[in-house]
């Protein structure tokens, strides 16, 4: 068993208990073994979580709907644009529901 093994919340400062508070003892250890001494950059939750919200966007995005998505997610239209600009030529060249395409094969 290691010194770290042995370590309790007891035995840290005010910073490092904070942290080994927030994430416990083990993730704390954890944390130690593989990132001690360097530093370590936490995201904010509103970077990490872009690609979810674009994918999100393009999923309720129906080739008209710019300003609502932009209201919702507290966008410009502009932004919600770029989002969707992949999604355009997919709307765009859907077939219509029960429409058949002279490449369907029967």
């Amino acid at each position: 068993m290691s010194l770290l093994d042995k370590l309790t919340l007891d035995d840290l400062d005010a910073d490092q208990r904070q942290l080994a508070e927030c994430i416990g003892m083990e993730a704390y250890r954890k944390l130690l073994k593989n990132y001690a001494g360097s530093r370590v950059r936490v995201r904010m939750p509103d970077k990490i979580t872009i690609p979810l919200r674009n994918k999100e966007i393009k999923d309720k995005f129906n080739g008209y709907n710019y300003g609502k998505l932009a209201r919702e997610y507290h966008l410009s239209e502009d932004s919600i644009r770029k989002i969707v600009s992949g999604e355009i030529k997919r709307i765009k060249y859907a077939p219509l529901d029960g429409q058949i395409s002279l490449f369907d094969k029967k």
